[in-house]
């Protein structure tokens, strides 16, 4: 286990970062450099807040006010909401036409997409792309993230076996308890898929989580992703059959997550899905493998949650793209103003454009 029992206290350090760089003014100066062609925004829930001090999950949601706040700051700082076919038609472009895009993007296919975000997005009239894990949506897949946080909410003791060795781990108190998932959550996503499955089996088994009802709880059935079919300003993409990390496994696993998932919504939208989303999103979940696997399979872009504003250079890796990461940690307007310079990106990566290896 790592050191990322300590993330709640970088993420409020991240956030006060944020609100320091945009008062200090750099990022906007900074902003016709490092901002690049557009940015694609990656987000997950949408909703009202209704959790309490044990929230591990808190940075994949954001309340339906802070969504109209990001889309309005996005037009206010000069981008073009768009679809992400004109997005990536603008980015063949050899020169950039007209002001920096942005796209919205929902990962995975929460209920909340419909009831909060999608009222939302109408009264401002935002195109959007909503990503779907097709195993959600049949109650085939797991949400193995929200297992751990259940498992953890209901046992004030927890008897985890893991790599050979036992433990029983006090969790009577939510300071322990977002410890202990910010420890176990870091050390299974290191661990091959079927490791960390059954690590969540085990814990949700002893609290007597039903695994299957927090997918129905939380995620649309097909009804309710034909209201988005239906919906003019939604493009409807791939996010696999299982949501794994497809690095890994093998190959030809990760060719059936894609192939068979994109198939499968076709067959439900009655139209083509050309994008996709990669499910955990980082270097250890998706990588040139993969994206040489979707480039064979014909998809027009594959989005990562690589950090980063979107360059002309990345006309030469569609399915390499960087997405900001709208968290629920940090829900200002001028930690958004920040992100969308791109000015933190270009300080981490020392000016480099592209990480697509």
């Amino acid at each position: 286990m790592n050191t990322s029992a300590n993330a709640g206290l970088r993420q409020r350090a991240i956030g006060a970062g944020l609100d320091w760089l945009g008062a200090s003014g750099l990022p906007a100066l900074a902003a016709p450099l490092t901002r690049g062609r557009g940015a694609i925004l990656m987000f997950h829930h949408v909703r009202p807040w209704t959790g309490g001090a044990f929230a591990p999950n808190r940075g994949l949601e954001i309340t339906p006010e802070f969504l109209d706040l990001a889309i309005t700051t996005v037009r206010a700082r000069g981008f073009e909401i768009i679809t992400l076919d004109a997005a990536m038609d603008s980015l063949s472009r050899r020169k950039p036409e007209g002001p920096p895009f942005c796209v919205l993007t929902f990962d995975d296919g929460y209920r909340d997409n419909l009831v909060h975000a999608l009222p939302v997005l109408r009264r401002r009239q935002a195109p959007f792309t909503l990503y779907i894990t097709t195993g959600f949506a049949e109650r085939t897949a797991r949400l193995w993230w929200i297992e751990l946080e259940a498992a953890l909410r209901a046992l004030n003791r927890v008897g985890f076996i893991a790599g050979g060795g036992q433990a029983v781990i006090p969790s009577d108190t939510d300071a322990k308890k977002t410890k202990l998932f910010n420890k176990l959550y870091w050390h299974l996503r290191a661990q091959p898929e079927d490791v960390l499955l059954a690590a969540a089996e085990e814990l949700t088994d002893q609290a007597g989580i039903d695994r299957r009802a927090l997918v129905e709880n939380l995620c649309m059935d097909w009804d309710e992703i034909g209201e988005f079919a239906l919906e003019p300003l939604c493009t409807i993409g791939v996010h696999t059959l299982t949501h794994p990390r497809l690095a890994k496994h093998p190959l030809d696993f990760a060719r059936k997550e894609l192939a068979e998932s994109r198939a499968i919504i076709e067959a439900r939208i009655g139209r083509p899905a050309a994008h996709l989303a990669w499910p955990v999103g980082d270097p250890t979940s998706a990588g040139p493998r993969e994206f040489a696997l979707a480039r064979d399979l014909g998809f027009a872009s594959a989005a990562t949650t690589r950090k980063g504003m979107v360059f002309g250079g990345h006309a030469g890796h569609p399915m390499a793209l960087p997405r900001l990461s709208v968290n629920g940690g940090y829900q200002t307007k001028a930690a958004l103003e920040v992100l969308l310079s791109g000015a933190p990106f270009w300080l981490r990566n020392l000016g480099r454009r592209l990480d697509v290896n």
